[in-house]
């Protein structure tokens, strides 16, 4: 369970170990006894094993099985390498803004206290000297005190009191009982495999027809498929273990029951050609700021490119739509006023994830002016396919959801890695529903996963291989 405790604020999650109640277990045979065995053919649907990819080698799949019967690999034994998320990823045991620069922080939330004032004296140091600068807010700024100021309270009250639920049953631990554990700088994997440009490189690749875009499932049998493949239909690990993908060299962990789809947003006619809708659909935008603007690091769409998204076909009947949000007012405007009326989806909830260290602090000063300790999550309803469904049966009830709740979770230090929503979703949505991420960096069982990083954080350098057992 990634829910470690649930109050009427709402959720303190433990996001490490939802990973790893995936159980990542690779089922191979032993390759001494086994190389005798001759090669297994390919047996796969649609799937031309003769068309070339511009990338050179084919991407394999590492077979993950167990022994069936009358098998001619004689007594081979059948070991299982289980694998663990690297727990040093979320090992954030102070803040972000340590006590030395909270000073600063608290000096300037005093622009806070006049949000009406378009410009006010604030005091700056400069080598120990103090002058005077006229500080001019724009709208922007002004708008997003304003919103702070409105939901500080919520955020404070009720992330406290699941902090204090985590410090009681020892899920959290005080700063105090840390002070003799020396935490060693934590030295994060490559990216030696750029996924975004493999896929806008996928463009060129030679066209499928639509029998050819049907969905790849990878059965229990060893499997070998061309790279083409990976980019232009839905991959579906439809067994009950994990498998290993190669692809341009880097090996990816596919957590069982799970499916994704590997491109951009030009290239999402996959999707819609399965003819599957969804009773959930997470959506986690790309959203443009100043940051990314200066560093490159990532692309970012424009809101016209984010409302050509094809939720309303992608959505089933009353689909709970959950889309991420920075804390840029403008962004949480245009969800609510401009996307969500244009996919046909009303606004029913708006939810906060809060990010502490291990502790129990906030990551970044609750009042920090440049960095605020939590995001926004909008949820809402497609309304407009909900009223024909339940016209058709009037026995269907749909379970209200709350608003203002709050996920409290220790954040992992990779970029963009968001908390699991399954769990704290699934009260409001039917049983066995089905499950789509948007602009997915992570696989999950369960779930269908999109976007041009979907694989990232699979990578099997996020990952440490436990002993292995036969």
């Amino acid at each position: 369970m990634s829910v470690v405790h649930e109050l009427s604020p709402g959720w303190l999650l433990d996001h490490l170990a939802f990973i790893n109640k995936i159980s990542y277990e690779l089922h191979q045979h032993h390759e001494p006894c086994c190389s005798k065995s001759r090669p297994t053919s390919v047996h796969l649907d649609s799937l031309h094993m003769d068309s070339v990819s511009s990338f050179g080698a084919s991407a394999t799949f590492v077979p993950s099985t167990s022994k069936p019967e009358n098998d001619d690999r004689g007594n081979c034994e059948m070991f299982i390498q289980k694998y663990v998320f690297r727990s040093e990823l979320f090992d954030i045991s102070k803040p972000y803004i340590t006590s030395a620069n909270h000073k600063e922080c608290q000096e300037s939330k005093e622009k806070e206290d006049l949000v009406n004032d378009v410009k006010k004296e604030i005091f700056i140091s400069i080598n120990g000297k103090k002058r005077k600068r006229c500080v001019a807010f724009n709208q922007g700024e002004l708008d997003a005190m304003e919103y702070h100021r409105k939901i500080r309270g919520l955020i404070l009250d009720g992330s406290s009191q699941l902090i204090q639920e985590g410090l009681t049953s020892g899920f959290l631990h005080s700063c105090s009982e840390k002070l003799n554990k020396c935490s060693e700088p934590i030295t994060l994997p490559l990216d030696t495999c750029n996924l975004s440009e493999l896929c806008e490189m996928a463009k060129h690749l030679p066209f499928l027809n639509e029998t050819e875009l049907q969905t790849l499932q990878l059965m229990e049998d060893d499997t070998s498929v061309t790279e083409q493949d990976l980019f232009s239909r839905i991959v579906e690990n439809t067994s009950s273990f994990t498998k290993i993908i190669t692809l341009m060299g880097q090996k990816y962990l596919l957590p069982p029951k799970s499916s994704f789809l590997l491109s951009d947003i030009s290239c999402m006619h996959p999707l819609l050609n399965c003819k599957k809708t969804y009773d959930v659909i997470v959506i986690d935008p790309p959203w443009q700021n100043k940051s990314v603007k200066r560093s490159n690091r990532y692309s970012y769409l424009s809101p016209l490119q984010i409302k050509q998204i094809p939720v309303p076909k992608l959505a089933a009947p009353s689909c709970l739509v959950v889309t991420w949000v920075t804390n840029r007012q403008k962004h949480l405007r245009f969800v609510k006023e401009e996307l969500y009326p244009s996919w046909s989806v009303e606004v029913v909830a708006e939810w906060h994830w809060v990010k502490i260290t291990s502790s129990g602090e906030f990551v970044f000063p609750l009042d920090s002016p440049h960095k605020k300790p939590y995001e926004g999550l909008i949820l809402g309803r497609v309304r407009e396919k909900a009223a024909l469904l339940l016209s058709r049966n009037a026995d269907v009830k749909e379970l209200p959801i709350p608003d203002h709740k709050l996920i409290v979770s220790v954040p992992c230090t990779l970029h963009s890695h968001k908390p699991p929503l399954a769990e704290v979703l699934k009260d409001y949505i039917k049983p066995e529903g089905e499950c789509l991420e948007l602009f997915a960096r992570n696989l999950q069982p369960g779930w269908t996963s999109w976007g041009n990083e979907v694989l990232k954080f699979q990578h099997m350098d996020y990952f440490v291989a436990l002993k292995s057992k036969s």
